[in-house]
């Protein structure tokens, strides 16, 4: 059972770029456009497919949600250096998910924190879900600003002409990879 269960990770796996947490009850897997490889200086948008344990999504209002990014290394008493606004979007089938525009200042490692907990009538535990994440040199910030408006309108763009098949099959490769990975913690313990 446990190599069936490997493999079958590691199949998966190749599936998605995206980045897996989990957090007593709630899952999330984070995305970064474009690409998962955000550069300095210019605008990436990150969104969170946020789930229940058994895969159902949580929308943003269901969730008191925090977004704080830091530095790397991070010292426990550190300041976030961005605290982006989070707005509801929708995304690889998701419907009113966590998402943030997100200027990452420099190069570098970064770590995106995802806290929260239940609003009024939704039921799950409070979270927290740390991902590294690596930023790459790009433009200024000044040269970003310029730009905001074209890149946000060519990321759009670029998303909804995406191929049909591919959003059915990220959505089953992310539940599935989010499934596993809580299977797997749930049998370390």
């Amino acid at each position: 059972m446990g190599a069936t269960v490997l493999l079958f990770a590691l199949l998966v796996a190749p599936a998605s770029a995206h980045k897996v947490q989990i957090s007593e009850d709630v899952g999330s897997t984070l995305h970064i456009e474009p690409n998962d490889n955000p550069k300095a200086g210019e605008p990436s948008l990150a969104w969170f497919a946020l789930t229940r344990k058994g895969g159902k999504a949580i929308p943003l209002r269901e969730c008191n949600c925090k977004l704080a990014v830091y530095s790397q290394p991070r010292t426990p008493d550190a300041s976030p250096v961005l605290s982006p606004p989070l707005k509801a979007m929708s995304a690889e089938g998701y419907q009113g998910i966590p998402g943030a525009d997100i200027v990452f200042p420099k190069p570098g490692a970064y770590q995106v924190q995802l806290s929260g907990t239940a609003a009024s009538g939704a039921n799950f535990k409070p979270f927290s879900l740390t991902y590294t994440v690596t930023v790459a040199g790009g433009k200024s910030a000044g040269a970003a600003r310029e730009e905001t408006t074209q890149t946000t309108q060519t990321t759009q763009n670029a998303s909804v002409s995406s191929e049909r098949w591919q959003i059915p099959v990220i959505a089953l490769a992310t539940i599935l990879g989010i499934g596993i990975a809580w299977g797997i913690s749930r049998r370390l313990k």
